[in-house]
């Protein structure tokens, strides 16, 4: 199933909760009376907003899964088709336009190893060329994460209230010469957990989302030499794109080996997988609840995987740019890059 925040582009009314279905979006909160017969009686909850459907846990999120099954089932004249809108006439926002919290990890090994390069490279170039040639002949580099990175999930808080999703513009934050963005996914939280095991995790998994945790690589750099951060090199109105939808893990199937890409104005950047991930999802939820209770619309990033930004590159993205991450399974995220005049 996939859920997502619409709002039809010629209405008035505010953000809905909508199942998209066949090239539709249909509005949950309409269609739960519509659908009484066929799902039975839905449990008291906030049916008009994502973030809402979440805090029902696991048992409004069946009820919601059951009115998809029925929908598929549904003709054009059937009652709930009239709660429907065609995906050209709404504008998709993040699944969970305002995440209870944001925690974004760095697990992929890979992208810390190229960005650890990048700005070596930049200040003593033959030591980065030692490292690279050190990893061509036994397979490590000399220059790796230290110790810890492989013990523990190592994360940061974004902002909530900086949160957009697909075809909104990100605005260039007006401190920085070198905006990145980085290619993630990652999950929301439904109900709510503390102290969860490993293997209770994935029940708390409410479904996926493609992530671009947006940075101003310059001035992250900058505060970090103060042994605190990511702060004002993550932290921007606009700087963290979600979207289009959360798709259940049903559909998902197997979230450690799908195909990621990251495309600006059409050309192929980064390509690779979600595989490689040191610490997957049930670690991440297993550390994070540890004497800290989970909320439903918490959100959790993947970091970036190996190659998915600009900075392992040494590559830059521009004002004007177009930036579209695709991942395989969760669909497509594209925005535009502007600077805003003063």
């Amino acid at each position: 199933m996939k859920l997502c925040t619409f709002q039809v582009k010629d209405g008035d009314a505010g953000p809905r909760a909508g199942i998209l279905r066949d090239g539709s979006v249909y509005d949950v909160d309409a269609i739960v009376p519509v659908l009484a017969a066929r799902i039975g009686k839905a449990p008291m909850a906030d049916y008009s907003s994502v973030i809402g459907i979440l805090r029902g846990g696991r048992p409004v999120m069946d009820v919601v899964t059951k009115m998809d099954k029925s929908i598929a089932e549904e003709t054009d004249s059937s009652p709930a088709a009239r709660y429907k809108v065609g995906l050209d006439k709404v504008q998709l926002l993040a699944p969970v336009p305002r995440p209870n919290s944001i925690r974004d990890f760095m697990v992929f090994e890979e992208h810390l190893v190229n960005s650890m390069h990048t700005v070596v490279k930049n200040k003593f170039p033959p030591l980065a060329w030692l490292s690279r040639l050190v990893q061509k002949g036994i397979g490590k580099p000399l220059l790796r994460p230290p110790n810890v990175w492989y013990r523990i999930p190592a994360y940061y808080k974004g902002n909530p209230d900086s949160v957009i999703g697909p075809g909104r513009d990100i605005e260039w934050p007006s401190y920085t010469e070198k905006l990145d963005y980085e290619l993630e996914f990652g999950v929301y939280i439904m109900g709510a957990g503390k102290d969860v095991k490993k293997e209770d995790a994935e029940s708390y998994i409410a479904g996926y989302t493609i992530f671009n945790d947006v940075s101003a690589r310059d001035f992250q750099m900058r505060e970090m030499g103060a042994r605190l951060g990511p702060a004002k090199g993550k932290d921007f109105d606009t700087g963290n794109v979600m979207g289009p939808w959360l798709v259940t893990p049903d559909e998902v199937g197997d979230p450690y080996s799908l195909k990621m890409e990251a495309l600006v104005n059409g050309e192929v950047w980064s390509s690779g997988t979600s595989a490689g991930m040191r610490f997957k999802f049930p670690d991440i939820i297993e550390h994070v609840s540890m004497s800290e209770t989970l909320r439903p619309g918490d959100f959790l990033g993947s970091g970036t995987m190996g190659t998915g930004c600009g900075l392992e590159l040494d590559r830059w993205i521009r004002p004007g740019d177009s930036i579209t991450l695709k991942v395989e399974k969760l669909g497509e995220l594209t925005n535009k890059v502007v600077r805003r005049k003063k």
